[in-house]
């Protein structure tokens, strides 16, 4: 194609947005609608996510040396485990530190068992992979002078059980909610094109190709996208700095946080413009299709 016809092409499709500026209107407004409502969704679903992985990533295995493992046996044993696939790191703490420990979050009655210990030297063990604890702590058990593994197996297994429907509950509701915002928009662009379906017939009577008529309408559609979006850019930054603001200092030192509000913001309001421009080109292709059967 000549750039001399891809600027016209350009040039027809602004001049298309003027001359029907309510239908401009009521596009851009089915957009902007339905982009806040994914944009503010995807907000919400994706610190759930985060939530979730905060609360996975704090999930550790204890693992209880035997009592009479020698200084070798610890070193050996720390190599063992570290060799394990799917071992992120290993903490090493003495049965002295366990009990310091112990004496600090309950009280100075247990400094009474300094003269005679009866903890476990321990390693503390996080998995790459929170989900395969369990594969890793069977590992770790099989070992020798290894007395036991805890890692919480029942409550684990079901806070993942919950993470993951969440997860899955979350990516439905979002895919759902974009398929209800393509088919709004779709019929709203067709709503367009059919109150401009003489100009289309008139391009084809006098031999204008189908890419010839349809371009204007798909640049016409991407506009409408980016128009759309706009708004819907700016209500999302502006209610997450507002949410962050108020939230982020109440979780200081808590077990999850928010995302920060950079560079996550951007990476939202890049996806609202992205959907915006392939909901209106989308919505645009699929609406003139029948009309340029003339």
């Amino acid at each position: 194609m000549k750039a001399r016809t891809m600027v016209r092409h350009f040039k027809e499709s602004f001049k298309s947005l003027g001359r029907n500026s309510w239908m401009t209107f009521a596009s851009v407004s089915a957009v902007t609608v339905t982009l806040l409502l994914v944009g503010v969704f995807v907000l919400i679903m994706m610190n759930l996510n985060k939530v979730a992985d905060d609360l996975e990533n704090d999930v550790e295995m204890k693992v209880f040396i035997s009592l009479d493992a020698t200084e070798e046996t610890v070193q050996s044993l720390e190599s063992q485990i570290s060799e394990i696939p799917g071992v992120e790191s290993t903490d090493f703490s003495t049965k002295e530190e366990e009990l310091t420990d112990l004496v600090l979050d309950f009280g100075d009655e247990l400094s009474l068992f300094e003269q005679n210990n009866p903890l476990f030297d321990v390693f503390y063990v996080k998995a790459v992979d929170p989900q395969q604890t369990e594969k890793v702590a069977t590992g770790i058990a099989a070992l020798e002078n290894i007395e036991r593994v805890e890692y919480g197996k029942d409550k684990i297994q079901k806070l993942f059980d919950f993470l993951n429907a969440g997860r899955n509950v979350g990516l439905i509701l979002i895919l759902a909610l974009l398929f209800t915002a393509m088919f709004l928009i779709s019929n709203t662009i067709r709503i367009t094109i059919v109150a401009r379906r003489r100009e289309i017939e008139i391009m084809k009577l006098v031999g204008a190709t189908n890419w010839f008529v349809r371009i204007p309408f798909i640049l016409e559609g991407m506009w409408l996208g980016i128009l759309g979006s706009i708004v819907p850019i700016g209500l999302v930054a502006l209610l997450y700095n507002e949410v962050t603001k108020l939230v982020q200092p109440r979780l200081s030192g808590e077990l999850f946080q928010l995302l920060e509000f950079t560079p996550f913001i951007y990476q939202v309001s890049a996806l609202i413009l992205l959907m915006g421009v392939f909901i209106g080109i989308w919505g645009s292709f699929m609406s003139i299709r029948k009309f340029l059967r003339v």
